[in-house]
């Protein structure tokens, strides 16, 4: 593709669109501020990409609903608390959902929310990125 007496090749073009979503990322988070709204990387992204928030999401994304000791049993070292705070922000964000079933005693499922599991699949694509591109030079 030609622009003016240049030519503009496709990694051009994927340096501008980058650029690009930088500068509305960026304008999109100065307005939340300045309208004193929630910016999503800051409220939304930053606290769910903590070790405990990803495998949460991947195990209820990949077993659809799970109770909580089947999450504490398949997420290695997380311990009850530490599960029990994670569970807390991850339904506080919207990411999942807790039903809490009236019966002796109480039994509690935890489930995605729709955005929940839309976001997983953008954290499952990010982690294929990752593996297929960095995982050989660790």
């Amino acid at each position: 593709m030609k622009q003016g007496n240049q030519q503009v090749t496709i990694t051009d073009n994927q340096a501008d669109i980058l650029k690009k979503n930088i500068v509305r990322i960026r304008n999109f988070a100065k307005d939340q501020h300045e309208n004193h709204l929630r910016c999503p990387v800051e409220h939304i992204l930053a606290p769910t990409v903590d070790k405990w928030s990803v495998f949460v999401l991947y195990n209820l994304a990949y077993n659809e609903t799970m109770r909580f000791n089947m999450l504490q049993k398949r997420i290695k070292g997380i311990s009850s608390r530490m599960l029990s705070v994670t569970l807390k922000k991850l339904e506080k964000l919207s990411m999942i959902e807790r039903k809490v079933f009236a019966e002796v005693p109480p039994r509690v499922e935890y489930s995605l929310s729709a955005f929940g599991r839309a976001y997983s699949e953008k954290l499952v694509d990010l982690n294929i990125w990752l593996m297929d591109n960095h995982a050989n030079k660790l």
